[in-house]
């Protein structure tokens, strides 16, 4: 069956195979030939809004003949561009020039009250991206390990940043919940015993969940045993267990002693204390370890000569930017400042954590049985 292409425009007939009640109808694929609407401007709307010094209006006719023949096709059209009868100009001398006088003719055209929508095109802002481009793709291999190692510091930077944010949380609320349960316990030494149990409902702390031990609450859980109240919840960890155990075994007291009511209530009171006791004690020697490790990198940075100073004594605070405090020259992966920053300022290892929580919860024991 015969058919032509409304896309074309030399008129040729083509054949293929159709069903019968399709016969005469229009080419279904041409619906897909899209054009662009190129603007079309007179001899006297070029006078007297288009005229510009830099083109003539042969060149600019010859700009926008191109543009209808490769619908805006800006790089094919700078490839077709008649360079040796006109001026030689670059793709964004041509974008600019056309997306000018499209803006030109749109407000000279555009009827009072409409909203306009006119294209902008920024020449300026697409040359330099373009020179940033050219200059990021001819980077030399030292230039892209340069950058590499800077954004690996960044990382490590803003890393060690975050876990000191979090590590000062979490001792504030450690010391914000040992201020509270003291100051509970003096507001209990003081108080009537008549009156101990309305003011402790009345007067209840706001102890945060993290410190010490939170035990469950059995009141509205029917008929239970006493000794249930003193079962460790399953949020203490197997670490904190053992480390509970053996300070009660130091201060010989019993794992589990005879769940009378006073006895549970204070046995209790007793474990949270320990725990918390012990998660002060180890937070205590995580800010000692690394108050000792920021000084000996502010000594080996002021050794290198990176801080531009003498190094500060022992006893001295270390200053807040030492790790940050890097050479502006030669930043690259330099194996002296890979060590001043990496290794010592290297984190604690699992064997020597252990070995320190060990040593401090022993030594709070020793403490706690001097009279």
């Amino acid at each position: 069956m015969p058919f032509t292409n409304p896309a074309r425009k030399d008129g040729a007939m083509f054949f293929h195979w159709r069903r019968a009640a399709e016969e005469g109808k229009d080419y279904p694929f041409a619906r897909f030939n899209k054009t662009v609407q190129v603007p079309v401007y007179s001899e006297q709307e070029y006078q007297l809004y288009l005229h510009d010094d830099a083109w003539t209006k042969a060149e600019t006719d010859h700009l926008f003949d191109l543009s209808r023949r490769f619908d805006l096709r800006f790089v094919v059209i700078h490839d077709r561009y008649d360079h040796q009868q006109f001026k030689k100009r670059s793709v964004e001398d041509l974008k600019e020039r056309y997306y000018h006088i499209c803006a030109k003719l749109a407000n000279v055209r555009a009827v009072p009250g409409t909203d306009l929508k006119i294209p902008v095109f920024d020449a300026g802002h697409e040359r330099r991206r373009k020179e940033q481009l050219e200059r990021l793709y001819n980077r030399t291999p030292e230039q892209v390990a340069e950058e590499e190692y800077l954004l690996q510091e960044l990382r490590k930077i803003e890393a060690r940043k975050k876990e000191r944010e979090k590590r000062s949380q979490d001792l504030q609320k450690l010391i914000t919940a040992a201020d509270t349960t003291a100051e509970q316990r003096r507001t209990e030494r003081k108080a009537p015993k008549k009156k101990l149990p309305q003011k402790k409902e009345a007067e209840k702390p706001a102890v945060p969940e993290t410190a010490g031990i939170k035990f469950p609450d059995f009141k509205s859980a029917g008929v239970t045993l006493r000794s249930q109240r003193m079962k460790l919840p399953s949020s203490v960890g197997q670490k904190k267990i053992k480390a509970l155990e053996q300070m009660l075994l130091e201060l010989g007291v019993e794992l589990s002693p005879t769940p009378t009511e006073e006895l549970v209530h204070m046995f209790n009171e007793l474990r949270s204390d320990l725990v918390l006791l012990y998660e002060l004690k180890q937070a205590c020697a995580n800010c000692e370890y690394e108050l000792q490790m920021l000084r000996h990198r502010h000594e080996a940075l002021a050794r290198a000569g990176v801080l531009g100073g003498p190094a500060t004594p022992a006893s001295g605070p270390a200053p807040a930017s030492a790790e940050s405090a890097l050479p502006e020259s030669g930043l690259g992966p330099d194996p002296t400042k890979d060590t001043i920053i990496d290794v010592v300022g290297a984190p604690l290892t699992p064997n020597s954590r252990k070995r320190r929580e060990s040593a401090s919860s022993s030594s709070s024991v020793k403490k706690a049985k001097k009279p």
